[in-house]
């Protein structure tokens, strides 16, 4: 059974959240506030976080901050504001998907579905570690370095490079990288697949050049005699 965290000072909207979230199978944990959930995920494994932004005494981007020192938990943050910033600086934190209050509870369990069902394709590779020359990606334990140095790479950035080395000398376009890897029914748009890019490419080193950028269509990633 999968672990939930649900984080939100407004009790009515925990209550919502596990009622739905108990009916589709979960076992749900509740936190009133930051420090309240930064305090339970380091005494529990939790399986996904959903993570308020406006709650007193430590909000939800710096507490999503906090947990992703020590964590790669799947994160879902709920908010109710819906500017476009919010929503980029909740990706750049590490966030896995975004979602604007007033909700559909039903609209979240899918979404909670689809996170945690990525991640688990995500685990179930068949090859526990891929080697592309100095690159080394570690599946079981979502690690990457760089002629054996460690990278840090945030969830959603590991999940773009997996998922790019999974398809490897395929192009793939923008709109179904969003669509694979953040959901169909994604806000975002063109850059925030590119912001994703660079960061990759800046964290790869002297394998940036292993992403390929495809004028028009998207990318690939392609290792000329790779060690795999």
């Amino acid at each position: 059974m999968y672990k939930l965290l649900v984080v939100d000072d407004e009790p009515k909207i925990r209550e919502v959240i596990r009622e739905y979230a108990e009916f589709n199978g979960y076992d749900v944990t509740e936190a009133e506030d930051g420090m309240s959930a930064i305090g339970l995920c380091k005494l529990n494994n939790y399986d996904l976080i959903i993570l308020d932004i406006m709650m007193p005494k430590l909000d939800g981007f710096s507490t999503c901050k906090e947990i992703r020192k020590t964590s790669d938990t799947p994160i879902i943050m709920l908010s109710a504001r819906g500017e476009e910033y919010d929503k980029l600086f909740g990706f750049e934190l590490g966030i896995d998907d975004y979602i604007v209050k007033p909700f559909s509870p039903k609209e979240l369990m899918a979404r909670v579905n689809a996170v945690l069902k990525r991640r688990d394709a995500s685990s179930r590779s068949k090859a526990d570690v891929m080697r592309f020359k100095g690159l080394e990606i570690n599946i079981p334990a979502r690690t990457v370095t760089v002629d054996g140095k460690r990278v840090d790479l945030t969830p959603k950035e590991y999940e773009l490079l997996f998922y790019l080395i999974q398809n490897r000398d395929i192009a793939l376009s923008r709109d179904k990288l969003l669509s694979d890897i953040w959901g169909y029914d994604f806000f975002g748009d063109d850059r925030t697949i590119d912001t994703h890019i660079k960061n990759l490419r800046n964290a790869l080193g002297p394998y940036r050049s292993f992403i390929v950028t495809l004028r028009g269509v998207g990318y690939k990633f392609e290792c000329p005699e790779d060690d795999e």
